[in-house]
């Protein structure tokens, strides 16, 4: 968990994703591990030749299987997917505690990441760390925040808009005076839960480097299985 900050009573309540990427290493690990140290048992009174051959052939096989599989899962998990599961209230109620999510890290090597992408990134203070946020601002915006508003001044639109943030909780909208404009490159998010989220009105605007990706499945809890959540 992140350290809380002082400025933000809150903040132990931010930490908002964590990656299951470590557990299953050190399972692979394990696994190999095991195998590469196995050890011939001598052959058992009554057990023949070939029965011990084929016994020592099918834990060879066991050995392909789990080294093929690694093969296979490492490059996807670090190209193309990867889950992450939800921890603190920062996205409430989009997203609570416990959910287990599949994170898409392919589209954004093709397309930029657009308002209202719910996405996982690096926290900008501590890398080593996740968050999970909506995409507010995007590059070279705006935002003005003033009561129960958010309007996004950008070229596109020097008069101003105000985005639909529909998805809120009535309860969850806090939104004190703020004005930022964002540079190349930069983003602004927020939590959908504005009273409790550690966001960019705190620690400033994302990069698009720290970007990972954007949610593409919620797969847990069963019952609100979709694609796209947040959208």
């Amino acid at each position: 968990m992140i350290e809380p900050n002082k400025n933000n009573p809150n903040a132990e309540d931010n930490l908002a994703i964590s990656s299951a990427r470590s557990n299953n290493t050190e399972k692979d690990a394990v696994i190999v591990e095991s195998h590469s140290k196995e050890k011939s048992s001598p052959t058992p009174p009554g057990m023949h030749g070939d029965q011990q051959e084929k016994s020592e052939n099918f834990g060879l096989e066991i050995l392909k299987i789990v080294v093929l599989a690694i093969i296979i899962v490492t490059p996807v998990r670090l190209f193309i997917a990867q889950p992450f599961i939800v921890e603190g209230a920062s996205m409430d109620y989009t997203f609570a505690s416990g959910e287990y999510l599949i994170v898409d890290q392919l589209s954004y090597r093709f397309t930029e990441p657009e308002r209202n992408d719910v996405i996982v990134f690096r926290f900008p203070l501590e890398p080593s760390k996740f968050f999970i946020k909506r995409i507010i601002g995007l590059p070279n915006d705006k935002i003005v925040m003033q009561g129960n508003t958010t309007t996004i001044i950008n070229e596109e639109n020097p008069e101003g808009f105000i985005i639909d943030e529909s998805y809120l909780s009535p309860e969850n909208v806090e939104h004190s005076p703020f004005t930022i404009t964002l540079e190349d490159d930069e983003y602004f998010v927020l939590g959908d839960n504005r009273r409790k989220s550690y966001d960019s009105r705190a620690w400033g605007t994302l990069d698009r480097d720290s970007i990972t990706g954007r949610v593409f499945i919620r797969l847990f809890p069963i019952t609100k299985l979709n694609l796209f959540p947040g959208k």
